[in-house]
């Protein structure tokens, strides 16, 4: 029996041990934490939404445990302003499959124990390289999912993958129960709240189940340097992080002042903020003996939140390295074996990095085209009209970055996406053009503009 060791217990590391070990292997999971650590020591790491993809791969390991309990995000309903006190038009879009947003702190505790019961090794310690290197001389493949730290340094930034050279945005999330589930705005479906504001940053609303079994709120806070929406960089506290959310929401975003006001800390450690560098690292680790090891998750590519993207990638990218360790069956995984699973990966899936880069920066001429023609929508059951297949198409791009992120960057794509659902693509950018006019006429006279879902 080949021997695997999976350095990490996050969401992509406990996936890799479930899935190996269900295959056969004999597989030691290193965590610095224990179920109980989870618990009752860590914050929540992100949100950690998973689309239907994601979530088929968790069922098929027998690991999704929530899906009866949690709140299901249905969709996503979009405020896109130019400035403050100025909503430019709405996207209202359905899923057709539901999402979920599940506390990492319950989910790991849960895996890590589940893993036990199966019989697998879980061992709980900080593994240094010096400790990495035993390992890696114990086992056939050792894969580290270990997020951040020391350990990391050994896979060197990607420059051919990787995008910017900075953190895109200072980061806050405060995770609150006590508030309704809906909006008033759009009863009809529970969706991720995403406001976006061209010149400052974005922040969204996630539906999360915590650890507590409270159907919750994920709010994050997406600023730009020196913005309206940067001001969580001293905060200290969940408290704290929660009076400055509601602060930002009063100014702007005022429209969920009343929803969020009541709101309540899930937990004393609900909360993060900070900063980090959206990158790819090349997936080969080379320790000081010569013996490599290969990334995962986080650790071979992390994202910025803005997309939603971070832990469906990780999941995606986990199934992918777990078909290509079956196919390679008794040869050795050696660093050419490593490099070529990290590139079908991303041959596959490089659309998740693209779109989520794309929600960071500027809207395309493309982009305008889609969000343009859409307008009109209202997520409504019953609505089969062209507006609501294009806004459905943009949510389910969340689901499936293939489908629909090429049409943000080649305006002849998304003149066709436009074609495909009204048949013509000039009549309705015309047509959803005069209506987002019209809106910000009445704004302008001091009237609220009469757009969908507000």
């Amino acid at each position: 029996m080949r021997k695997i060791a999976v350095i990490g217990a996050g969401q992509a590391g406990l996936l890799a041990a479930h899935a190996l070990h269900q295959n056969g292997y004999e597989v030691s999971l290193y965590s610095d934490k224990t179920a109980d650590d989870f618990l009752t020591k860590t914050r929540p790491t992100g949100t950690a939404a998973r689309f239907h993809m994601s979530l088929e791969f968790e069922r098929e390991l027998g690991l999704e445990h929530w899906g009866d309990v949690a709140p299901r995000g249905e969709g996503v309903h979009l405020h896109f302003c130019r400035k403050k006190g100025n909503v430019f038009l709405t996207l209202l879009g359905r899923l057709d499959d539901y999402y979920l947003a599940i506390d990492v702190r319950l989910q790991s505790a849960t895996w890590m124990r589940e893993l036990t019961e199966r019989g697998c090794r879980v061992e709980i310690e900080n593994i240094t390289i010096d400790r990495l290197e035993e390992i890696a001389a114990e086992n056939d493949l050792s894969i580290v999912a270990a997020g951040r730290g020391e350990i990391q340094q050994l896979f060197p930034r990607d420059e051919a993958r990787s995008t910017y050279d900075r953190s895109q945005r200072f980061l806050a999330m405060v995770c609150v129960h006590g508030i309704p589930m809906n909006f008033d705005y759009a009863p009809y479906y529970r969706p991720v709240k995403f406001n976006f504001f061209a010149p400052h940053g974005e922040c969204f609303w996630v539906p999360w189940y915590s650890m507590n079994a409270q159907q919750s709120w994920s709010l994050v806070f997406e600023a730009k340097d020196d913005g309206p929406f940067d001001r969580f960089r001293d905060v200290k506290s969940g408290q704290q992080a929660l009076d400055r959310a509601r602060e930002v929401v009063k100014d702007m975003t005022p429209w969920d002042y009343e929803w969020l006001k009541d709101a309540e800390l899930c937990d004393e450690n609900s909360w993060l903020v900070g900063s980090f560098l959206p990158q790819v690292r090349q997936v080969v680790g080379t320790l000081p003996s010569g013996r490599n090891v290969i990334a995962l998750g986080d650790t071979a590519h992390s994202l910025d939140p803005i997309g939603g993207q971070g832990a469906n990638n990780g999941n995606k990218m986990t199934r992918n390295l777990v078909e290509c360790v079956l196919e390679r069956e008794d040869q050795p995984f050696d660093a050419d074996w490593m490099r070529g699973t990290f590139d079908r990966f991303w041959e596959r899936h490089r659309y998740i990095d693209m779109f989520n880069n794309t929600l960071l920066e500027p809207l395309t001429d493309a982009g305008k085209i889609i969000l343009v023609a859409q307008y009109g929508s209202t997520a409504e059951a019953g609505n089969d009209s062209p507006q609501q297949k294009i806004a459905d198409a943009f949510v389910s791009n969340f689901n499936d970055p293939i489908e629909l992120t090429e049409a943000f960057h080649d305006s002849d794509k998304a003149r066709q996406v436009v074609k495909e659902a009204f048949g013509s693509s000039f009549w309705p950018v015309l047509r959803g053009g005069l209506g987002i006019a019209k809106a910000q006429l009445l704004q302008m006279l001091g009237r609220p503009g009469g757009h969908p879902g507000t």
